[in-house]
């Protein structure tokens, strides 16, 4: 796993884009080099900015066609056809540009020649990358110590995300007497390392104290091993913090959760831009959707909610009514369901698009909400949950958001299960927050609202 502005990315997502990108600028080239010749370098230098354009715009459909989603394996015969699709939608992109800036393309079908070779180096990158990443030499090899759930989850992430590069090869469970110092454990380790069989080592253990081989592990990290715990090893692979495993002393002394007031600040300008950007592009489509609610219920076109804010302040969340008037006078407070008969018809499609979430912009320029950020909840369901969740009030360190890592990463939640399993995301974001974190949330949420992920 590789950290990239404050992100984590597994080792087969930066080959797959390394060469990837290495492919498009090449097949660019190619074709320059064919259709221009001689003056080729003269033509290359000077029209460099819209081939790293056309290049950005390859990989980013990429990525909103899912080709760097690597939760189920596909299959070569699905990656091609995403692929020709791919190739397709950029060429009619840039048939777009040619008929209304025809200036931008370089001229003799350069660019056109240049799809037509990426496509099958493509084809060829994508299944050579497969086999490498596949290849034993290039694997990390783990170790495991530990028993109990967490050793297990970590052992079933390696073993199910071979993207990872990752390989199990021990698993020590029963450590015997501590008093033993572990010296059989150790011994075997420092032999694996010295023969290149072990590079990483991950600590599982629930009681460390007692049981953990301190001196050993010491000395394998200080020969070059990568010693980790489970926990952040399991934090970096998922985008999540596991809570059953938390200890207040990690929230105290651990790395991350920079809640600094230049913080606050650069996240500010950025949200209040976001805001106004996205206030001024759905302006032309609010009347149309007030029109639509009143059409279609009862009641007004806004609602307003309690909703609790950083450092529990509530504030007065406003979003488009999706819900009939009388939604809670029998019920009191409660979560929406998949199939809740409160929503009305059209209310669905606003929940589906996420477009009952227009006035919430108001929201964060009055100060009450960021732009990113764990989802705001209600002061019922927050004093609820406190009870039940621990560290469930450290998500109101931060300022609630419009998104959030949380809401991009699961579904919808309505049971206090669900609560836990977001809480796991926001405490994640919340550690590693910041500026590059925030836009690429915004950038997953476009694809979120595109494909109806998450969404509701």
């Amino acid at each position: 796993m590789k950290q990239i502005l404050r992100l984590y990315s597994s080792s087969r997502t930066i080959l797959l884009l390394s060469g990837e990108l290495a492919v498009i600028l090449g097949s660019f080239l190619l074709a320059i080099l064919i259709a221009f010749q001689s003056q080729a370098g003269w033509v290359l230098w000077t029209s460099m900015w819209k081939v790293l354009g056309v290049a950005f715009l390859m990989l980013l459909c990429a990525y909103y066609m899912e080709m760097y989603d690597f939760e189920e394996p596909e299959r070569s015969r699905e990656t091609y056809t995403r692929i020709l699709k791919l190739v397709g939608v950029v060429a009619f992109v840039l048939a777009l540009i040619a008929l209304t800036y025809p200036a931008f393309l370089v001229g003799r079908n350069a660019f056109f020649l240049a799809l037509l070779i990426v496509t099958p180096f493509w084809m060829v990158w994508r299944t050579a990358c497969e086999r490498l990443i596949l290849h034993p030499a290039l694997r990390e090899k783990v170790y495991l110590i530990g028993d109990g759930e967490l050793a297990r989850r970590v052992s079933n992430t390696i073993e199910t995300r071979d993207e990872l590069g990752m390989d199990l090869v021990g698993w020590e469970q029963y450590l015997g007497d501590p008093e033993s110092g572990n010296e059989p454990l150790g011994r075997r380790l420092r032999d694996l390392a010295a023969k290149g069989e072990v590079e990483r080592v991950v600590v599982a253990l629930t009681d460390r104290r007692s049981t953990m081989p301190v001196k050993e592990l010491l000395d394998l990290r200080l020969s070059g091993v990568v010693v980790e715990d489970a926990t952040t090893l399991l934090e970096n692979v998922s985008g999540k913090i596991e809570v059953d495993e938390l200890r207040p002393s990690w929230l105290i002394f651990g790395e991350g959760f920079r809640l600094r007031p230049k913080h606050w600040l650069s996240r500010r300008i950025v949200s209040t831009l976001a805001s106004l950007l996205l206030t001024l592009l759905t302006i032309p489509i609010v009347p149309l959707i007030a029109l639509l609610i009143k059409l279609t219920s009862p009641g007004p076109v806004l609602y307003r909610q309690k909703r609790v804010g950083r450092r529990g302040k509530s504030f007065d969340c406003y979003k488009f009514r999706t819900m009939r008037c009388d939604a809670e006078a029998d019920t009191g407070p409660t979560w929406a369901s998949d199939s809740d008969p409160r929503i009305t018809k059209f209310g669905r499609f606003l929940r589906l698009s996420r477009l009952d979430e227009i006035p919430q912009l108001w929201n964060v320029l009055k100060g009450d909400m960021a732009f990113v950020g764990p989802r705001p909840e209600r002061p019922e369901f927050v004093n609820q949950l406190n009870q039940v969740i621990p560290f469930y009030n450290v998500r109101q360190a931060t300022y609630p958001g419009i998104t959030g890592w949380a809401q991009v990463s699961y579904r919808y939640g309505n049971t206090v299960e669900d609560a836990k399993e977001k809480l796991r995301y926001d405490l994640y974001y919340i550690k590693n927050c910041s500026v590059a974190f925030d836009l690429w949330i915004v950038f997953k949420t476009i694809r979120t609202v595109l494909f109806g992920r998450g969404a509701r």
